[in-house]
């Protein structure tokens, strides 16, 4: 108390040289501590060489977690910095979504359309030097407004056998807009492989036919890859389709209304040879058509009705015949004509139908399959390409022109 402290020359000298140390203390530290959340502060007699420590890969995925009402045509996307990507995996219900990486691995794309109102997990892993890192995402896809399925492809008979002209034709249960997304869906595979192109009918019909006849005997199986497909605005593919067809023998008759006669072949080997009387020619309805057609269906008996007559008019019939077999949708048939006989293989007596004898009529309805190939030559009326299944009457680069996609 009281005291007065001098300062002496001695004083002034050792205190800044105390904040001297204390300042290169501190610079020391500084410089030889490591940087980041692994380094560690030291001196430089550590043996710290100061070397930065390298960040763990980042992983991001798009959609994110816990995203919902996901559109189904929306590519998952995934990518990695600071490392590549080992492995990706995108799967609902146990089924995996096919996807592909980039060069570096650095980003990996779903290759496929999403299920609509499913649960769909994302798992990825990724290594670098700052080590290896995993993330998952969870995630749930909308539940569509329109359901887009088939509802039905033709032939589609259980057990069924078809012949080599027949085309495939599908019937889905909604209107499709968008027609390119729809038909890319659409696989047709050959076990003898074939070119051949889809046409769209109408809104609701498409049909596949090759550019030639199927390969006999064999197996074509056609897939609609229609999940998570947009067929249109809030319309969107359920699930896929798949259905199996199996082409028989080469069956094609051969007809000459000029000559009467129908050659019938089997895989090119002559198994009928037959005397026929085709459309009496007086009306355009009464002409049978020249051209490729196809066996349709076959009835036993089946009932004729002349078309837009009334009973009692003029040109009127009603007729019962046995063992027929349709090749289009105007009325004609090859089938059973026992009051045509004596005209069979000299004159065309019929209503535009092929009449053959009972015995010879009846070998054709018991061997033909749906799809087989009818060749008509002779008359002057042509079989409209819609007219039953004359779609092989319109040429092949004609026919693909139906088609929604650009070749």
């Amino acid at each position: 108390m009281g005291e007065t402290f001098a300062l002496t020359t001695n004083t002034r000298m050792r205190l800044p040289l105390a904040g001297l140390a204390a300042a290169t203390a501190v610079v020391l530290s500084a410089c030889s501590g490591g940087s980041g959340a692994g380094g560690a502060s030291g001196t430089a007699d550590t043996g710290d060489t100061g070397a930065t420590a390298a960040a763990a890969p980042t992983i991001k995925i798009s959609p994110a977690e816990g995203s919902l009402k996901v559109r189904p045509d929306k590519t998952v996307v995934v990518t990695a910095a600071n490392g590549s990507l080992e492995e990706v995996t995108l799967e609902a219900d146990g089924k995996q979504v096919e996807g592909e990486f980039d060069a570096e691995r650095s980003k990996w794309v779903s290759k496929e359309p999403l299920k609509p109102s499913s649960n769909y997990t994302v798992s990825a892993k990724a290594s670098g030097d700052g080590g290896p890192t995993t993330a998952t995402s969870k995630f749930t896809t909308l539940k569509p407004k329109m359901e887009l399925a088939v509802a039905d492809v033709t032939p589609g008979i259980k057990g069924e056998t078809v012949g080599v002209g027949m085309p495939i034709m599908v019937t889905f249960n909604q209107a499709v807009q968008d027609k390119a997304a729809v038909e890319a869906a659409l696989e047709v595979k050959a076990e003898k492989p074939v070119t051949g192109a889809w046409r769209w009918i109408n809104d609701k019909l498409a049909i596949y036919r090759p550019a030639k006849f199927w390969p006999a005997h064999q197996t074509v199986t056609f897939t609609a890859h229609l999940a998570g497909v947009k067929g249109g605005p809030e319309m969107y593919g359920v699930e896929d389709h798949t259905a199996k067809i199996k082409i028989g023998a080469a069956l094609v008759s051969y007809v000459n209304v000029k000559t009467h006669m129908m050659v019938v072949k089997r895989d090119g080997k002559t198994m009928q040879t037959m005397k026929i009387s085709a459309g009496n020619g007086t009306t355009r309805e009464y002409t049978t058509t020249s051209g490729v057609h196809l066996t349709m269906e076959r009835g036993n008996p089946v009932t004729m009705i002349s078309p837009g007559k009334k009973e009692g008019e003029p040109g009127y019939y009603k007729e019962i015949v046995n063992h027929a077999v349709r090749i289009s949708s105007s009325g004609e048939y090859v089938h059973s004509a026992p009051w045509s006989v004596g005209s069979q293989g000299r004159a065309n007596v019929s209503h535009g139908c092929i009449n053959a004898h009972p015995t010879q009529a009846k070998w054709y309805y018991d061997n033909f399959h749906r799809g087989d190939v009818v060749k008509i030559v002779g008359t002057n009326r042509a079989l409209e390409w819609n007219n039953g299944w004359g779609f092989w009457q319109m040429s092949f680069s004609q026919w693909k022109k139906g088609s929604a996609l650009k070749s």
